[in-house]
């Protein structure tokens, strides 16, 4: 077959196909994803980010909050403790501690950052430092959080309970409420 059949060929299965259902443009009953309107407002990547969270999807929600660090920058205390949250949901414990603590340096005032920050510490079994961050927590929010009440009196019951030279199995397990706050609860 010559060049010039070929091209020819190809040519007409090309208008073909352009004539055909689903064509170079798109219906909008088509199941395909819609084109990208580059001309529309970005999403909040950090809004993003806590429905990501909420629906369980912390890899994701991790990537969204990174995208956020990369708008707002990442001294800010929102975006610390959103990936300081993302961390935590994700068993990276250390990685969360250091977050939460720069989060907590920036914005001194905020309860649930502090809250955040005593789960952590609860977590990797540091429960006498835990104790006074619930405590700060607590005196923050004015008492007004029931979540921060129970984890205070689950770190200092645990304070209290605290024998030395005898391995305990951890009976509490960490529990999510609402974007990015969290609550220790016993295990049953």
């Amino acid at each position: 077959m010559s060049l010039s059949k070929t091209v020819g060929l190809l040519a007409a299965i090309l208008s073909l196909t352009a004539c055909s259902q689903g064509g170079l443009s798109r219906d909008r009953n088509s199941p395909y994803a819609p084109e990208v309107n580059r001309r529309a407002d970005a999403v909040d990547q950090l809004l993003v980010g806590h429905r990501l969270l909420a629906a369980n999807e912390n890899e994701l929600a991790l990537a969204a909050f990174n995208r956020a660090a990369l708008d707002r920058g990442i001294g800010d205390a929102e975006v610390l403790t959103a990936l300081g949250s993302a961390n935590l949901a994700l068993g990276r414990l250390g990685q969360a501690e250091t977050l939460l603590r720069r989060a907590v340096k920036r914005e001194e005032g905020w309860a649930e950052v502090w809250n955040n920050l005593g789960v952590v510490l609860m977590e990797r079994g540091k429960h006498a430092e835990a104790a006074q961050v619930f405590r700060r927590a607590y005196a923050l929010d004015s008492g007004q959080s029931d979540a921060i009440r129970d984890n205070l009196r689950l770190a200092l019951a645990k304070l209290d309970n605290i024998q030395y030279g005898i391995e305990q199995e951890q009976d509490y397990k960490l529990v999510r409420r609402g974007s990015s706050d969290y609550l220790i609860r016993t295990a049953l």
